[in-house]
């Protein structure tokens, strides 16, 4: 990789860059380097960002995108841009990324930190809704941030504006970390893509109005699935969610999400109850019922979560097709609380096609609640609980109707253990008959030939008094078992 320095970009805005830094000795450094396919390497702080979290670096990480966007090769990003340990802050929106048009496509940007805790991005900007770190608009897909913090100081400002028409997408977060209140995290919109996004050892903190990733912005969604659907495929791998209040996934569009390993937990309550959420605050939330095919599909495994509130949702999910599983998974750390019985932390809306709902080989806690859209009579076996433990309720009272009337007659219980058989497991019956006798074997002749050793010291045997008979069988007289000699 090569890097370019102080000498080679000019401090300053994005537009003295374009005018200055591109047109003289900065743009034949990148002419030269730009004929072989090696990355170059910008560091914000030789650009003049000081990481002291009071000096205004806006300035320097504007530089460093605009140098990166204009370095694209074949539509091929040739740049990472670099940003050390330190406290960094930003005021002006879209500076850390600004991918509107006329930038032509492009493939390939990195954000490289110096990991979690060390390098910090602190977004203040004047207003906080509306207001983003990131946007794509159609520009990058194959983007990559990698060990560093995002902390929102203006309360209800955004981390992502990420828009498509099937340019946008390939998202990577590793080792990164959001912290203070946001209103959105990442915010999905356009009609296409927008697919293809990891997460991998990230920590979700802070609070949420709306939702950590939110796919389907535009909310077309009134009457049929809309062209968002095509939203799909995000996978989150070893996460550690552990938030204040909001939703961490909110999906009204798009779908087609994994989350495997880590620890899921939601502290607080919101601070007040809004029109479309009240006082919840839910892990995965899918509010809308139609869909395209391939969309509705959500998997869950090997996660722990905490409901530490009557609040807080694990699930709320209308689909009315495709699959949902958890498989491996624990709520029950807080099912020694005395609310904890009743809350239902996992509600599905379901119909004639689903979704198919499944948990394998998890504990649970409270209740799961069923609200059906069409008489209970005519649904199929939908949801399956297999090898579980239902921590606080048998499995006649685990699955609740949503109105009140009869349990659930689509819910299967498959060789789970529920409130209803905790007890000890009883010990085993005493024998009917005695057991055979069993005659010691005779101890072996000393060979003539060989040496006679010492002789062992016998190991004394236990008085009566000390070995009482087993319980419920007599002890005959004259024998030491039921129809054996007694012993000389």
């Amino acid at each position: 990789m090569s890097r370019v320095s102080r000498r080679h970009l000019l401090r300053g805005g994005a537009s003295a860059l374009a005018a200055t830094a591109l047109s003289t000795r900065a743009a034949a450094a990148v002419g030269s380097k730009g004929r072989d396919n090696s990355a170059t390497v910008v560091n914000v702080a030789d650009l003049g960002a000081v990481g002291d979290g009071r000096t205004d670096a806006s300035a320097a990480f504007e530089v460093a995108y605009s140098f990166a966007a204009a370095r694209v090769s074949q539509g091929v990003g040739r740049v990472v841009i670099q940003i050390p340990a330190g406290e960094f802050l930003i005021t002006r929106p879209n500076a850390l990324l600004d991918g509107v048009a006329p930038p032509r496509p492009a493939n390939g940007l990195r954000f490289a930190g110096a990991g979690k805790r060390m390098t910090t991005l602190v977004f203040r900007p004047e207003t906080g809704p509306g207001s983003y770190l990131c946007r794509n608009e159609d520009v990058w897909s194959n983007l990559s941030f990698e060990r560093m913090e995002f902390h929102s100081a203006t309360p209800g400002a955004s981390f992502f504006s990420s828009y498509s028409t099937g340019q946008a997408q390939d998202y990577r977060f590793s080792e990164c970390e959001w912290t203070g209140e946001w209103e959105y995290g990442l915010a999905l919109d356009g009609t296409d893509t927008n697919s293809e996004m990891r997460w991998e050892a990230c920590r979700v903190g802070g609070s949420y109005r709306r939702a950590f990733l939110y796919s389907g912005l535009a909310k077309r969604w009134k009457d049929q699935p809309n062209d968002q659907d095509q939203f799909l495929n995000y996978w989150f791998t070893d996460m550690k969610v552990e938030y204040e209040w909001g939703n961490f996934l909110e999906f009204p569009y798009g779908g087609s999400i994994s989350c495997r390993g880590g620890s899921y937990i939601i502290t607080g309550k919101r601070p007040e109850s809004s029109p479309e959420y009240g006082t919840t605050s839910t892990f995965f939330r899918f509010p809308v019922n139609v869909h395209h095919d391939s969309v509705q599909r959500f998997h869950a495994e090997d996660i722990r979560f905490e409901v530490r509130n009557p609040d807080v949702r694990v699930i709320d999910c209308v689909w009315n097709g495709g699959t949902v599983h958890f498989s491996d998974c624990d709520d029950t750390a807080f099912a020694y609380r005395d609310f904890s019985a009743e809350v239902r932390p996992h509600r599905y809306a379901v119909g004639p096609r689903g979704p198919l709902i499944r948990y394998d080989s998890c504990q649970l806690v409270g209740r799961h609640e069923y609200r059906t859209t069409s008489a209970q009579d005519t649904l199929p076996a939908l949801a399956r609980y297999d090898m579980c433990l239902l921590r606080s309720h048998t499995a006649g009272d685990f699955a609740v109707p949503a109105d009140g009337t009869d349990r659930p007659g689509f819910v299967r219980f498959v060789d789970c253990i529920d409130a209803g058989n905790t007890s000890p497991p009883p010990q085993p019956a005493s024998p009917t008959a005695a057991p055979p006798c069993v005659t010691p074997n005779p101890s072996p002749a000393p060979s003539p030939t060989s040496s006679p050793g010492p002789t062992p010291t016998a190991t004394p045997e236990p008085s009566p008094a000390t070995t009482p008979p087993a319980p419920d069988l007599p002890t005959p007289s004259g024998s030491d078992q039921a129809g054996c000699p007694a012993k000389p």
